[in-house]
């Protein structure tokens, strides 16, 4: 069977994939059958019985059935492991495309044999989990923003639509897997650092939120209360993550009926789970769920919908090179008429809009990690290190150096006032 024109976009887009980022995409039919795959050959067999196993084949056969879905969807798994669905329109969804398997964060291998045990149940479910752990250090990582971008280029690729991120939100994803790791010493003034960080993130609705709240999870694993019952100790962290983010959402604006309704509905939620793989799960869903409502009641009513589309891909490439053709294109104009309408809906030409975005990410990784200012320059893709500490030194008026030394100069008043 020829291929059809999607199968040969989706090849050439393939080609553009960046090969660090090891992102593979198979073909199933809609009954769930293996068609084929990017993934390496000698790995296939191994992960598309994982998918299964997580209940991927079930997911994707429901996906295919069900017309109304226009839009990729993202399904998960106990394990952090997460891939996205998307379809072929010229046959009908007689094809079915899956991207992934991709983890958010590194995998610790303890945990993940540790939420294996419930899926083994015979001695080929044993060699099955042991030859996935042997392979979890070579899947791709790659942070929930870059991923979801990748997700709806290949769909967009499929099918001609030009969706944008405010169609995933449809989707209800609630597969988003929060790493609950043990802090090896709990230092009070980088917890409560990055946990303002985090919060941070939910009052200004920052959809490119996963640095911030992986960077808290990692310093601090929650509330440090022992008990006999892990699970227990885990829901009550939650339930207190659940009243920090609702309340920060009330500080953006978000009205107090639906915080606390939600807030509410999430508590009883947790309260509800049976295991951590549905705990954290929940938990990164509901930290999801109030990021966008806080994202979208702040989502300037005078911007046209391209001016945002635009704002929203700025907002969620801060770690590449954005240049005005890009945008252009995403908006459907020429450039010339694109920096026209930008600055006369935003007050600001794109390359301020975008330096500003890239001066604020700074700020959040100068208070929340260690990373040097090369570093940081490097990881938001300034063109040298002088140009971002210009840059910074315009919009705050000190040196990213200073910056974090006054944040740690102030943190250190808070330490000997304890």
């Amino acid at each position: 069977m020829p291929m059809s024109r999607g199968e040969q976009n989706l090849v050439f887009f393939q080609s553009l994939i960046p090969k660090r980022e090891k992102l593979y995409v198979w073909c199933y039919n809609r009954k769930g059958e293996y068609i084929a795959s990017s993934c390496p050959e000698e790995e296939q067999t191994l992960l598309d019985q994982t998918f299964t196993i997580f209940g991927g084949q079930e997911k994707l056969i429901a996906y295919a059935e069900d017309s109304e879905k226009t839009y990729p969807e993202i399904i998960g798994s106990p394990i952090g492991m997460q891939w996205a669905l998307t379809y072929e329109s010229e046959r009908n969804r007689d094809l079915i495309f899956v991207v992934g398997p991709t983890f958010y964060s590194p995998a610790e291998e303890q945990q993940i044999r540790t939420a294996l045990i419930p899926y083994i149940r015979n001695p080929l479910r044993s060699a099955w989990a042991d030859n996935l752990c042997n392979l979890l250090h070579d899947l791709p990582v790659m942070s929930y923003a870059i991923f979801i971008r990748y997700a709806l280029i290949i769909h967009n690729t499929l099918t001609g639509q030009q969706l944008d991120l405010q169609a995933l939100q449809k989707s209800n994803d609630p597969n988003l897997k929060i790493h609950l790791s043990e802090a090896s010493k709990r230092d009070r003034y980088k917890v409560y650092a990055s946990e303002k960080a985090m919060l941070d993130t939910v009052r200004r609705g920052d959809i490119d939120y996963m640095d911030a709240l992986q960077n808290s999870m990692n310093i601090s694993s929650g509330v440090p209360v022992k008990g006999q019952e892990p699970l227990r100790q885990a829901k009550t962290s939650i339930i207190v993550f659940v009243t920090l983010v609702s309340r920060a959402a009330m500080e953006a604006g978000l009205p107090p009926d639906i915080a606390y309704e939600l807030g509410d509905s999430y508590i009883q939620a947790v309260e509800d789970c049976r295991d951590s793989g549905e705990l954290s799960t929940l938990a990164h869903a509901m930290y999801h769920d109030f990021v966008y409502r806080v994202h979208y009641l702040h989502a300037n009513p005078g911007y046209s919908r391209e001016i945002q589309k635009c704002c929203d891909y700025i907002n969620l490439s801060l770690d590449r090179k954005i240049r005005t053709s890009d945008l252009a294109a995403l908006a459907g104009y020429t450039e010339y008429y694109l920096t026209t309408k930008f600055k006369k809906e935003t007050g600001q030409s794109v390359s301020s809009y975008i330096r500003s975005a890239k001066i604020e990410m700074a700020k959040s990784l100068l208070r929340t990690t260690s990373l040097s200012v090369h570093e940081i320059s490097d990881k938001l893709a300034f063109n040298t290190p002088n140009y971002f500490i210009q840059g910074f030194r315009d919009i705050t008026g000190m040196s990213p150096a200073q910056y974090r030394k006054q944040l740690q100069s102030h943190g250190n008043e808070q330490s000997s006032q304890e």
